[in-house]
């Protein structure tokens, strides 16, 4: 059956595969095909799917044996998976208890399924779930050779950014100095130093900061990060110009934190600010923040503007990389 595929070759095959499953775009019901030097990797839509990734039509096998969860309900639902757990944003608690139940009867890997019940709320950006079947909101996440042991009921995580964060470690040089000033259990702090950066990671959420340790112990990188839990601001008497790269990723209040950047920033740096606007302008106040912080102090260089993602109805999540080099 021709079905919607992204195409890769065979030695690319298994990263690919971790992205494309990061990002919850994997097909559950049609297998990898292989044909001479090229891999065919089933995908659940072509919507999402990266540009950088070649999406044609190609005859893969059906999992004949597979119970999927519309098999049990006679209609398709929608989730996302984070390691072993499966969320629902269902506001009918009977569709979603329903959903859930045809989940754990199904073929599908899942130890856990909850239901959204609030939005991200409070500075340590959490939201309270509804926990459906299963009995543990803890799971381990894998993208790109790491792993990250995380409680969804105690630290935010987005497994959506996975090619994001793909896209910024893959800048990273050995010997880097890097800080990561909203680091949350080590998305980006565990990569980086895995790519052989001396980081610092900090967050004001303790749980998420514990996580980190643990975390940089999995991925056999302790002896390179620094875990910080407080806020950011209290670390700069500590680390004034020390920073070679900086991620800022805390979208709606990163532009309140851009003097900090500047001050922990070295004679030569770069910074990832992360940012949501409006889709008619999305760049501009990121920009105009960062140069009120920095300049004449440093010459300023926006080196790329990247949409991330949609946030919401004409509202985007964006990132500049921008350069810092002291006059």
């Amino acid at each position: 059956m021709t079905v919607p595929c992204v195409r890769v070759r065979r030695e690319d095959g298994e990263a690919t595969r971790q992205r494309l499953e990061a990002e919850g775009l994997l097909s559950e019901t049609h297998d990898i095909a292989v044909d001479g030097e090229w891999l065919y990797v089933p995908v659940a839509t072509t919507d999402e799917v990266p540009t950088d990734l070649a999406v044609v039509a190609h005859d893969a096998p059906v999992r004949e044996t597979q119970t999927m969860p519309r098999d049990i309900l006679g209609f398709e639902p929608t989730y996302e998976r984070l390691g072993d757990v499966i969320i629902l944003d269902e506001d009918d608690p009977e569709r979603a208890r329903a959903i859930a139940d045809a989940v754990m009867e199904s073929d599908i890997r899942a130890a856990t399924v909850v239901n959204k019940l609030s939005k991200i709320k409070g500075k340590e950006r959490v939201r309270d779930w509804s926990v459906l079947a299963g009995d543990g909101t803890e799971t381990v996440h894998r993208e790109y050779g790491a792993e990250f042991l995380l409680d969804i009921a105690t630290v935010y995580f987005s497994p959506r950014l996975a090619t994001e964060r793909h896209r910024v470690v893959e800048q990273v040089e050995p010997a880097e100095n890097a800080f990561d000033m909203f680091a949350g259990v080590g998305p980006y702090a565990i990569p980086m130093a895995m790519q052989g950066a001396d980081v610092v990671a900090t967050d004001i959420n303790e749980a998420a900061i514990e996580y980190l340790r643990e975390n940089a112990r999995r991925n056999g990188v302790e002896d390179r990060v620094e875990a910080v839990a407080g806020d950011v601001r209290e670390a700069i008497p500590d680390y004034a110009d020390w920073a070679d790269r900086l991620v800022m990723n805390l979208p709606h209040s990163a532009d309140a934190f851009v003097d900090t950047a500047v001050a922990l920033a070295s004679t030569d740096a770069v910074i990832h600010f992360y940012d949501i606007q409006h889709e008619d302008d999305p760049y501009s106040p990121g920009e105009a923040a960062i140069r009120e912080a920095a300049e004449p102090e440093y010459e300023v260089t926006v080196e790329t503007r990247h949409e991330v993602r949609t946030y919401a109805p004409h509202e985007v999540n964006v990132v500049l990389d921008v350069r810092l080099t002291r006059r």
